[in-house]
């Protein structure tokens, strides 16, 4: 029996990709996902290939009486959340001097603000249980910046800070906040991110399959891990980058830079 079962799991933009593809592997070791996302019409999509339970739940992260209202309603049902999931996001490859500071306002609220919303919501009733799990999908963009991505990373960037910070703060408490770093993953997210495809022609050789990167995100629930970067072999780069930031981005700029 999986670590998972009867395991009620709330999951922000799960109307396609990742957030999608974790509530059908959640559903299938019998946990029960809850589905949330802004589109009902593509959250009624995925749900018909959902055999197990699940419930589905129109969601807008960047509103806070949304937010308040879901937890309420699930916690009203269920009496508990054992998981949430944060993946609500998304992004725009652009210089920023082209970019609008609108965009850098809208971004931050859906992919950092909006978590913030989520956990303030649902952390309470965990911490009143000595037990609980806050999954945030960051980006390995939360640790390395590239070339047209300022607003993206900037969110991603704040999105770790916080939930390393919150990570120590729960230390102890039963509750374990745990981090995905992806790298570019084949989903629908580049479809605004990089209109043109020229990004992902550049890196298409290493970019993640969905479905691998839900099973990880699924397995760091299952062993409660803390924090995991995709794909695995980008880890001690990552940890040189952070010793040598200056000469990673010399030798890594034609890569890491091609949008």
């Amino acid at each position: 029996m999986s670590t998972l079962q009867d395991k009620v799991i709330v999951i922000t933009g799960a109307s396609s990709g990742i957030g999608a593809l974790c509530a059908q592997l959640l559903s299938a070791k019998g946990a029960i996902p809850i589905l949330t996302a802004r589109s009902q019409e593509r959250l009624k999509q995925v749900s018909a290939g959902i055999s197990g339970r699940h419930e589905l739940i129109p969601l807008d992260v960047t509103c806070q009486e949304q937010v308040e209202a879901v937890s309420a309603r699930v916690l009203e049902k269920y009496g508990r959340v054992d998981i949430l999931l944060n993946n609500a996001g998304y992004g725009k490859f652009e210089y920023f001097n082209e970019t609008d500071l609108t965009e850098f306002e809208q971004m931050m609220d859906v992919n950092y603000m909006g978590v913030v919303r989520c956990i303030k919501a649902f952390l309470p009733q965990m911490t009143e249980r000595n037990d609980g799990q806050i999954v945030n999908v960051a980006s390995m963009a939360g640790k390395i910046g590239t070339a047209k991505s300022a607003s993206y990373t900037a969110t991603k960037h704040a999105l770790l800070g916080f939930s390393n910070a919150l990570r120590q703060e729960l230390r102890g408490s039963g509750v374990t906040v745990t981090t995905i770093n992806p790298g570019p993953i084949d989903t629908p997210f580049f479809e605004l991110a990089d209109p043109s495809g020229g990004y992902v022609r550049n890196v298409g050789w290493f970019m993640l399959k969905p479905d691998k990167v839900a099973q990880h995100i699924v397995r760091a629930m299952e062993l409660r891990k803390e924090e995991v970067n995709l794909p695995h072999w980008v880890s001690p780069f990552l940890k040189l980058y952070q010793l040598a930031p200056r000469l990673i981005d010399r030798l890594g700029h034609g890569v890491m830079n091609k949008k």
